[in-house]
């Protein structure tokens, strides 16, 4: 079983080059002072600001804005945080690969709830979104110990993209304050619904390259001698 520190790591996203360089840029202006764990506490933090700002949507729509400015420190702290262990060599890999994975799990989930918690999505299909996620993250994990491979995308659509996908939204719903309820729920349904099949397929065939790797495992139709 390949551990997590000598998978090989694929950044298939969109954003990946001009995030990479951003994030090392940024690393060599941060003080001394300030370690990866901080900037991962920022981005935990930022990520129960946004679901908390998501929520009070509820009474007032200018938390929108918050909730994008919070989305935008969870992306700083969250991605940030490997970036600089990585320059200053202070990398630990079980222990960085357990934490961010756990935080990432929290992100989520209360970013979701937050989401469902407002007047724009049914609280229903935002948990649900949560639940695919957290399977389609679950399965990534499992991928990168078992075949070597660590993806943090699906195709070209990663954590990055996403937050800045909500960004844009949160601006567009906050300037025209457009009642988007049904057609958020419609969209984000559709969104669900591909998660599921992705998720499907991508258990599929890695059944299928087990089967190949391990064939005696799977020829459960033969008795044992």
């Amino acid at each position: 079983m390949t551990p997590p520190e000598t998978a090989q790591r694929e950044l298939t996203f969109l954003l990946a080059g001009p995030e990479r360089r951003l994030l090392l840029a940024f690393a060599g202006r941060v003080p001394r002072a300030i370690r990866s764990n901080h900037l991962t506490a920022l981005g935990t933090l930022a990520a129960a600001g946004a679901g908390t700002a998501y929520a009070l949507t509820t009474y007032d729509a200018r938390w929108l804005w918050v909730a994008s400015l919070m989305l935008a420190i969870n992306w700083l702290g969250d991605s940030l945080d490997g970036t600089l262990a990585r320059v200053r060599g202070t990398q630990r890999p079980k222990y960085g690969y357990y934490l961010d994975h756990v935080v990432d799990a929290f992100s989520t989930a209360v970013i979701g709830a937050g989401i469902g918690l407002s007047p724009y999505v049914s609280l229903g299909i935002a948990l649900g979104l949560v639940v695919a996620y957290l399977a389609l993250s679950i399965n990534v994990y499992l991928e990168s110990q078992v075949f070597g491979v660590f993806k943090i995308a699906y195709g070209r659509i990663g954590p990055t993209e996403v937050r800045l996908l909500l960004i844009l939204l949160n601006t567009a719903v906050a300037i025209t304050r457009a009642p988007i309820g049904r057609v958020a729920d419609w969209t984000l349904g559709v969104a669900l619904a591909g998660m599921v099949a992705l998720f499907a397929w991508r258990f599929a065939r890695n059944l299928h390259r087990l089967a190949k790797l391990e064939p005696q495992r799977f020829r459960w139709w033969e008795r044992a001698p």
